[in-house]
């Protein structure tokens, strides 16, 4: 089980990439949370053991997003269940 903390850069608000991450995470059965931060970027906290194919998808997210880049850093596992959109 891997546990890991995301910073989206680029052109990532305003192009449904918070709910197009919900859905991919519920289709690789991740867990955790994801949400807009007040300098552009998109945040989260993906765990599971599909963790690498969601970070994977964040490297393009959903059309319209311009993803610069991806920042990644293991954090401990929580256990959480469910992914929520903040």
């Amino acid at each position: 089980m891997r546990r890991v903390r995301v910073r989206i850069h680029g052109h990532v608000q305003g192009v449904f990439f918070r709910d197009s991450c919900r859905r991919e995470a519920s289709r690789l059965g991740v867990s955790g949370w994801v949400g807009n931060e007040s300098d552009g970027t998109v945040a989260g906290e993906f765990e599971g053991d599909s963790v690498d194919a969601l970070v994977d998808w964040c490297r393009s997210g959903p059309p319209g997003a311009q993803v610069e880049r991806v920042e990644v850093d293991d954090v401990e596992p929580t256990g959480e269940r469910g992914f929520a959109v903040r």
